[in-house]
């Protein structure tokens, strides 16, 4: 059985890989939805660029810098969205937010891996900061699609 300890330590590591390596990091071409996040008090800056069709996103993919936490989120979120249907995304942007600012989510077996962020809540300043990419993503699809 893992302690909490372990399980810490674990999610410590996940953060810290795809802070180190993040998945789906530069632009994408292919884009027509894009929108840029940023959050003055710690100077995160994340620009998101989705590729949806038919109501499904096709792929994702984001540029920018910010601390372990953001850049993590960042990464963690693409790899979760990709191949979702937008209205899949805006649920787990629901998911999200309530795991990490009261802790537990409704269907939170969907966050799969983006559940290490669930003891961000104990630090406000830390939840600016997970939730940075994901208020990028609902703005990205808030907008119209930018296809000529």
């Amino acid at each position: 059985m893992i302690g909490d300890g372990d399980l810490r330590e674990l999610y410590q590591e996940v953060i810290l890989d795809h802070n180190r390596r993040p998945r789906n990091f530069g632009a994408l071409p292919a884009a027509n939805h894009r929108a840029e996040g940023h959050n003055p008090l710690c100077g995160d800056q994340v620009t998101l660029f989705i590729d949806v069709a038919d109501g499904t996103i096709r792929d994702l993919a984001f540029e920018g810098s910010g601390c372990a936490i953001s850049t993590a989120s960042a990464s963690l979120m693409t790899e979760a969205l990709k191949g979702r249907t937008v209205d899949e995304a805006r649920a787990l942007f629901r998911g999200f937010q309530e795991l990490v600012t009261v802790g537990r989510a409704e269907g939170a077996a969907e966050l799969g891996k983006l559940e290490v962020f669930g003891g961000v809540r104990q630090y406000p300043m830390r939840v600016k900061c997970a939730t940075l990419p994901w208020h990028t993503l609902k703005d990205a699809l808030d907008r119209p699609d930018e296809t000529p």
